[in-house]
């Protein structure tokens, strides 16, 4: 199907025959780009929430052990580690994942490409409620007997295999369920971004939004089929009496015996390897963080642009960038196994090639550093998230590279620099490029401007705390404070052999005030977010006068998001160029000269 024709395709199926829809069949099984997006959108508020919360549970058990935590009670050491396990499962697999993919993707990939839907709209509906059966089944895990809490958050055996109760069997069962959304929804994106291109689209004239939704979508398809065969053979180790990861003398019983007498009736055939899991569960799952993090670099590229009003510094580099950090993020794997004992021939070649992953970030990063230079910043609300991602993500791109160092990560591994690592890169980072795209594109989502003094008190609080609450982890971790460990504190109910933890009491405490604050400081979102839908001043169609095609359509887009075929003639970021009359040109018009719009009118 060549351009034009996909273009026709696009447009004709989804922007005539538009008829009168049930309730259900416009909110709950819609098969409209935009709908299943907000879907996304708020079924991942809801679960960010529910995210924090245990967060907080967790951070409360660790400056308070063994106190009374609002909510949830008295946490005992089971309670602890089946939510540091909700915590990381809901935050990953149901938050940010689902919010930059499955939101961002499906409102931004048609608009951006000048399509009228998705490729393939049922598949894009079944992708939601996969992924909300995914979530039920990971909530119902915390709810039983047992809960998730064997292996941790990672699942990892022989303790996963051990775990009584049903927890892990329907955490596993959660993780099926997500991989499968996210697998349909990027055969969805790349057959999308590849077949329904409006005429003159090139590849090289697609928004960087989209080419990370693109990369990203590959990335998926090849990570993700491996961590559903692990968790599948996980749970048939379970449930089936098999022994992939089922090493010699365990019994079903939960009991390990060595020798003969492991033969008896009621032992497990053994033979499984518990380090093949490992390898299985961070080939899929290292690549994972570039699954959360690549959408965001693109987001943040196409918010710098319009608000610097110049082009993308290196704007193919960044393609490349994006590309290279795909293919490297498949062979550094073993660095987060170079406890388990493995060839120090084999260790040297991941440690290389972790460094190495760091060239293409680090490109990335300049050429957002390029983009700001002498450019005319407009410190909107938009912005301030996108500047602040990236000084989050310096910061976690920094401290990853001490772990790619051998000696040094075998030092701090089960410690929390590890913790403040992680959380710079997948939720300090992540986060605030999720709020910077809801904001930038909130007005063309509902044709309202949210409320900006709101918006920057909700940036400021946010980046305060956040930083309050994980800078302080790369002090106590250098220091040696372990991760994973359900006692943060000296109490004289606590055994004398957590005593050594007293000395980080303080610092504890001051990274969990952080992360209650941190909580609080989202409410100013959530009143912007619902009170900005009805009572936010109207705007027009283009309020940013950003190029994308997304801004040439009517505001809020109607079923088959434009009035007709659009022709794309030039790429996305002409800001200020001499020759033009306006400094922006979008890339819908034809000569370059759009007409001036107010940035805001009722």
């Amino acid at each position: 199907m060549n351009a034009a024709a996909a273009a026709d395709h696009g447009h004709g199926d989804h922007g005539h025959g538009h008829h009168e829809e049930s309730f259900a069949s416009k909110y709950l099984f819609s098969v409209d780009h935009k709908m299943i997006a907000k879907q996304f959108l708020f079924t991942g508020i809801l679960l960010f929430l529910l995210g924090g919360a245990l967060a907080v549970g967790v951070r409360w058990q660790l400056a308070w052990p063994f106190s009374n935590v609002p909510i949830f009670g008295k946490f005992s050491p089971e309670n602890y580690y089946a939510s540091m396990t909700m915590h990381a499962s809901v935050m990953i697999f149901l938050v940010i994942i689902p919010l930059l993919v499955g939101f961002f993707g499906n409102w931004c990939v048609p608009l951006m490409i000048g399509a009228g839907d998705m490729v393939f709209p049922r598949l894009n509906m079944w992708s939601y409620w996969m992924f909300l059966s995914g979530a039920v089944f990971f909530l119902a895990s915390f709810l039983v007997e047992g809960g998730p809490s064997g292996g941790g958050w990672t699942s990892y055996p022989p303790l996963a295999v051990l775990q009584q109760g049903q927890g892990v069997n329907l955490w596993g069962l959660g993780v099926l369920f997500t991989g499968f959304s996210g697998i349909m929804g990027a055969v969805n994106y790349i057959t999308t971004i590849l077949k329904l291109r409006a005429p003159g689209m090139t590849l090289f004239r697609m928004p960087l939004v989209v080419w990370s939704i693109l990369i990203t979508s590959i990335l998926t398809l090849l990570a993700t089929p491996v961590l559903g065969s692990t968790v599948l053979m996980l749970f048939l180790d379970r449930v089936a009496g098999t022994s992939f990861f089922v090493p010699d003398g365990l019994v079903a019983a939960g009991k390990v015996i060595t020798g003969p007498a492991a033969m008896g009736e009621t032992a497990r055939a053994g033979g499984g390897q518990v380090l093949m899991f490992q390898h299985l569960f961070w080939f899929y799952s290292h690549p994972a963080v570039y699954i959360m993090v690549l959408p965001a670099m693109g987001i943040v590229s196409d918010i710098l642009a319009t608000f610097a009003r110049k082009p993308i510094f290196g704007y193919k580099p960044m393609i490349y960038s994006m590309s290279a950090i795909t293919g490297l993020g498949f062979v550094v794997w073993g660095h987060h196994m170079f406890q388990s004992g493995m060839n120090p021939y084999l260790g040297l070649s991941f440690m290389v090639a972790t460094m190495f992953i760091a060239l293409p970030s680090a490109v990335k990063v300049f050429n957002w550093l390029g983009t700001l230079w002498r450019g005319q910043i407009h410190f909107e609300v938009p912005m301030l998230f996108a500047l602040s991602f990236v000084g989050m993500f310096i910061i976690g791109g920094l401290s990853g590279i001490f772990m790619a160092a051998t000696p040094v990560d075998i030092h701090i591994h089960d410690t929390y620099f590890i913790v403040a690592h992680i959380h710079y890169v997948v939720f300090a980072s992540t986060v605030m490029a999720i709020f910077a795209a809801i904001y930038y594109w909130y007005p063309k989502m509902f044709g309202r401007m949210f409320n900006k003094g709101l918006g920057k008190l909700h940036f400021w609080l946010t980046l305060l705390f956040l930083n309050g609450t994980f800078m302080l982890m790369h002090y106590v971790g250098t220091q040696g404070h372990p991760r994973r460990i359900a006692v943060g504190a000296w109490d004289e109910s606590v055994k004398a052999g957590y005593k050594y933890l007293q000395d980080f009491h303080w610092a504890n405490v001051v990274m969990t005030v952080s992360a209650i604050c941190l909580g609080f400081a989202q409410l100013p979102f959530f009143f912007n977010l619902f009170w900005s839908m009805y009572r936010g001043k109207k705007c027009g169609d283009n309020p940013w006068r950003a190029n994308s095609l997304e801004w040439a359509t009517p505001t809020p887009p109607p079923h088959g998001n434009f009035a007709g075929p659009v022709a794309v003639y030039r790429g996305p970021y002409e800001y200020s160029h001499p020759d033009m009359k306006e400094d922006y040109a979008p890339q819908h018009i034809e000569d370059g000269t759009p007409v001036v719009q107010a940035q805001i009118h009722s």
